[in-house]
């Protein structure tokens, strides 16, 4: 086969592989409600199964909650999801969560992830850029198994912990590193 004919396959498996992601995420597009309740179970079983994360929380000025992150990749990939904001337990705004990327990838995933907004700071710039570039901005700590034996409420000295929960699928490795995180209405 030709370079110029693998090149173009390449090309076009990246290109229906973005589509799937485009399809997936708009069929995710629940209504508010539907969001609201999805990440309160999200959170709730987050909270049962992760005793830092539920420590965190009571700190926290607000959480980001995006229950279901739709990812896939073939060379080129993506993912999609829709999320809330919760202030003093109540959604206070709506996100989407998009990402890029390219490189030796192959699969499909979903996942969740809660990112805790621990200062006035973290959330102003959320709000006053109706959005960020995860990795720009406020300091976000991905809380695995290792980082989560070193975190206790006394520790805690980043802008933000991010938590990622529920994954399924057939790809390795989830990263929310240069994630766009932007304000939606519902």
């Amino acid at each position: 086969m030709s370079t110029t004919r693998r090149s173009f396959m390449g090309l076009a498996v990246a290109a229906a592989t973005m589509g799937s992601i485009a399809t997936a995420g708009i069929a995710q597009a629940d209504t508010a409600e539907d969001l609201n309740k999805q990440a309160a179970m999200a959170l709730e079983n987050l909270y049962e199964t992760n005793a830092v994360a539920k420590d965190i929380s009571e700190q926290a000025e607000a959480v980001l909650v995006f229950p279901n992150i739709v990812k896939a990749g073939l060379v080129f990939g993506g993912a999609y999801g829709e999320g809330v904001l919760q202030e003093d337990g109540e959604v206070s705004e709506y996100y989407n969560s998009v990402t890029g990327s390219w490189g030796l990838q192959a699969g499909a995933q979903s996942y969740g992830y809660a990112v805790f907004l621990m200062n006035d700071e973290a959330v102003d710039y959320l709000k006053e850029t109706r959005g960020w570039e995860i990795g720009v901005g406020p300091t976000v700590v991905v809380v695995d198994e290792g980082a989560a034996k070193n975190l206790s409420t006394s520790t805690l000295k980043e802008d933000a912990y991010a938590f990622i929960f529920n994954q399924q699928g057939l790809m390795a490795g989830v990263s929310i590193e240069g994630t766009k995180i932007t304000q939606i209405d519902r």
